[in-house]
């Protein structure tokens, strides 16, 4: 993978905040704490996109013939079937 070089300007609150999150030992570096954000905007970004996807799919299905008080049921068992519950 190649590698780019940016330069990036912060105000002095963001500057602080950036070094105090290294000076905590989350991080080693500035770039390693920036490669950290955009990784966890990206899995975010993805995550959105799913959602997007899912809730399309969800109002294209139609409408469910089941009452909302079995569908609550089905997701209370699923949930309990995976541990979530």
């Amino acid at each position: 993978m190649s590698v780019v070089r940016k330069t990036i300007t912060l105000t002095e609150q963001q500057n602080d905040w950036v070094k105090m999150r290294i000076g905590s030992g989350d991080y080693t570096n500035d770039s390693e704490y920036i490669r950290d954000l955009i990784r966890r905007d990206q899995e975010h970004s993805a995550g959105l996109e799913q959602l997007r996807m899912l809730l399309d799919e969800g109002e294209h299905s139609g409408v469910s013939q089941r009452s909302p008080r079995d569908i609550l049921s089905a997701a209370r068992e699923r949930l309990k079937a995976d541990g979530e519950l």
